[in-house]
């Protein structure tokens, strides 16, 4: 299995920070799962308006770093001349709940998988967790495409 370090998710992934969110992507099984790594730290950049002393992971970004993760578990596993000069986008959200709310200084792990692909479009299923706690779980599609 492959593991993949925050460099080399930057080399697969158009986003930068502060919109990058996983650090880290392990255990991939090429175009089918992976575990992402996000460190959610006291000095994230939502840290200070969500919710000011109270701070806590809005889902929204716990969903784009589920979209992240399989952004770089497929441009990974794809061939980089069909993946060169392409962006993929979320497309959809069937499925987002919040089970418990992400504490900054944690680390979250999300397991992500691809559940089907026809051509560009892709279908995936994630859970988040902290500590073995069930965070989030969803499920999402994308599409392929190229950048402009």
């Amino acid at each position: 299995m492959d593991s993949l370090n925050k460099k080399q998710i930057i080399d697969l992934l158009p986003h930068r920070e502060p919109m990058l969110l996983i650090d880290e992507l392990h255990k991939i099984k090429k175009l089918n799962s992976a575990t992402a790594v996000l460190y959610v730290k006291k000095d994230s950049f939502f840290v200070q308006g969500h919710f000011p002393g109270q701070p806590v992971m809005p889902g929204v970004l716990i969903v784009e770093a589920f979209g992240q993760a399989a952004a770089a578990l497929t441009a990974h596993g794809l061939d980089k001349s069909t993946y060169e000069d392409k962006l993929v986008f979320l497309m959809g959200v069937e499925k987002a709940r919040f089970r418990n709310p992400v504490i900054p200084d944690c680390k979250l792990i999300l397991n992500i998988e691809a559940i089907r692909s026809h051509g560009k479009v892709w279908k995936y299923k994630g859970e988040a967790f902290v500590n073995d706690q069930k965070m989030a779980d969803a499920i999402w599609s994308a599409t392929i495409v190229d950048k402009k």
